[in-house]
């Protein structure tokens, strides 16, 4: 028998809730792509709730690759493999008992690009609770507004709401996909460069909207832009090569980086 993350959290110990730990916990992760080719090596992440992290690096330095483990959608690609451990508050999510769909619940994704399905507008946002069997058109209603004013979308989209979601924006495709990920009420959100493919002003509204879902979500956002990362994130983590070089509070990573290498990288030397 299969238990949700949330199930097994009676046996967390005083140790494991201390805040000081994390929500998320990386401990020693090592990650493998056909069994031998290494992408991760030896990660150790404290990620506080209800704060904006932000991942950094040149492509190929494993952001994504790790940003996918916290979910698992890592499962989904052949002959992969890890070694250490992710906790969720002190659980890990790779015990046998873990349900990985009630995993994936708990810990919504939005991708690089907007990826709304050929459905319209509010089936887009209730396609989990279609999935889950919620057939209630109260709960349904109440989810499809209470998702879409979250990701600052209900005063633009309230008019049509059954009307195709492919005929919206790009920046509305993507915030109506972060109105998806948090209809089933997630802890955490994972962002894998939500901006990448928008105009400046669409990002600006991501931007405020992160910042906003931040008092009721812990989010994670991997992103190639160092303005965007200074801008909206609390902690940040330099990555390079596979390994995580640097890791403390946004404003000390980019004013007095304690690693040559990442202030290398901010400045633009290299990446």
């Amino acid at each position: 028998m299969t238990a949700s993350l949330e199930n097994t959290e009676a046996t967390m110990s005083e140790e494991q809730t201390d805040a000081e730990k994390g929500i998320i916990s990386i401990q020693d992760f090592s990650f493998f792509y056909n069994k031998t080719a290494q992408a991760l090596f030896d990660i150790n992440l404290e990620i506080p709730a209800n704060q904006i992290t932000s991942f950094i690096g040149p492509s190929g330095c494993g952001k994504s690759t790790l940003l996918r483990s916290i979910n698992r959608m890592n499962d989904l690609i052949h002959d992969v493999r890890h070694e250490g451990d992710i906790q969720i508050t002190g659980n890990s999510i790779f015990h046998r008992l873990i349900d990985v769909i009630s995993l994936r619940k708990r810990v919504g994704m939005v991708f690089q690009k907007s990826n709304p399905f050929p459905k319209s507008i509010y089936e887009n946002v209730i396609f989990g609770l279609r999935v889950a069997g919620i057939r209630d058109r109260k709960v349904l209603d109440e989810t499809v507004e209470r998702s879409l004013r979250s990701a600052a979308l209900w005063t633009e989209v309230k008019d049509r709401l059954h009307a195709s979601a492919l005929g919206l924006s790009g920046g509305q495709m993507q915030r109506l996909c972060i109105a998806r990920a948090i209809a089933s009420k997630p802890q955490i959100i994972l962002m894998d460069e939500p901006c990448s493919a928008l105009d400046p002003v669409a990002t600006g509204k991501i931007e405020e909207l992160t910042r906003e879902l931040k008092k009721e979500y812990t989010i994670i956002i991997v992103t190639h832009s160092m303005q965007q990362a200074s801008r909206i994130s609390d902690r940040t983590a330099f990555f390079y090569l596979g390994k995580v070089v640097e890791y403390d509070d946004t404003q000390t990573i980019f004013s007095n980086p304690a690693n040559s290498q990442t202030e290398d990288y901010i400045t633009g030397r290299f990446g």
